[in-house]
């Protein structure tokens, strides 16, 4: 399933299998040390956590990266294979990424740090995962706070009928030719320049991690699958729910770390979040935009490891 793990501060890439899809993956640190695992965004890959990982590692982590199915290395799945790509099943991946990868080197908990899309993922894991999740950093978490909706029949049957024109349209549409077009008219750096605050980040490296997994033949089909599944999930996939569920037993820490100039989630969001959900815990990254970890990785080090160290539940 797995080869060889590089201990004392080591680097170790490799392929997983899961239910027979390829995921890539790596570790930096020791074998035995506290676990951790980062999450990308969407578009972004467990590379984007370029400025990040190593430091974890020196601070005595077991630093896990993985590409999210459907991201970066890993595969690349649509509709016919998976059926659908949401937070549902990343949580999936993750949880068993854990019992098969993680769990035969070491019962302790883990802590989950996510960039956006990952943020999501992160909180999903947290609420089904409950048991195995130390921790959590969120730089910064989708979606607004909703009010969710007394679930009656009409609205079921109504769920049913949007849930097969969605699935229709996602056929239909041509995203083919939209990712030709993205790559071909700039747009991958026109949208990571409005993503980075701080535009001297963005260099030849992070544009290849964002453009490569969309240059290759399966990276509409996967698209569409998480176009469908993202915009069809239920309730209980969405971060409103998932952080009143969380909020009811506090079992798992959650840290906001929010870039005060995000044009993509707006910091008033996560505002809006920690006022809602007092045990959840804000802080503000001044002059930084959407990708906080990678605009000012050293404030972000600095900050995660310390909020961190000082939970003391280890």
């Amino acid at each position: 399933m797995n080869s060889k793990y590089k201990s004392e501060g080591g680097d170790e890439s490799n392929y997983w299998n899961w239910n027979g899809f390829k995921i890539f993956w790596s570790v930096k640190g020791k074998e035995n040390a506290n676990p951790m695992i980062l999450l990308h965004g969407f578009g972004a890959s467990s590379k984007h956590w370029r400025r990040n990982s190593y430091y974890f590692a020196k601070k005595g982590y077991s630093v896990y990266s993985i590409d999210l199915i459907g991201f970066g290395n890993s595969a690349q799945p649509g509709l016919k294979e998976i059926e659908k790509l949401d937070n549902g099943v990343w949580c999936n991946q993750v949880s068993d990424f854990i019992k098969q990868v993680i769990r035969p080197k070491t019962s302790k908990k883990i802590i989950l740090i996510g960039n956006s899309l990952g943020s999501l993922v992160a909180l999903t894991c947290a609420v089904y995962l409950e048991n195995e999740i130390l921790s959590v950093i969120a730089s910064p978490l989708p979606e607004p706070l909703e009010i969710r909706k007394k679930v009656s029949k009409l609205n079921s049957i109504f769920e049913k009928f949007k849930t097969k024109l969605i699935k229709i349209f996602f056929r239909l549409f041509p995203l083919e030719i939209v990712l030709f077009l993205i790559n071909k008219l700039g747009i991958i750096e026109i949208g990571l320049h409005s993503a980075y605050f701080k535009k001297d980040h963005i260099d030849k490296e992070l544009i290849d991690i964002v453009r490569k997994p969309v240059l290759r033949k399966t990276a509409a089909r996967s698209l569409r699958a998480m176009c469908f599944g993202m915009s069809t999930r239920g309730d209980k996939l969405k971060a409103s729910y998932l952080l009143e569920k969380l909020s009811h037993s506090k079992k798992v820490p959650f840290l906001l770390l929010w870039g005060e100039k995000d044009n993509f989630i707006p910091l008033f969001l996560g505002k809006k979040i920690a006022n809602f959900h007092r045990w959840v815990e804000l802080k503000i990254i001044s002059n930084s935009g959407h990708c906080v970890h990678d605009e000012d990785p050293s404030l972000f080090n600095k900050i995660s490891y310390e909020w961190i160290r000082d939970l003391k539940t280890y």
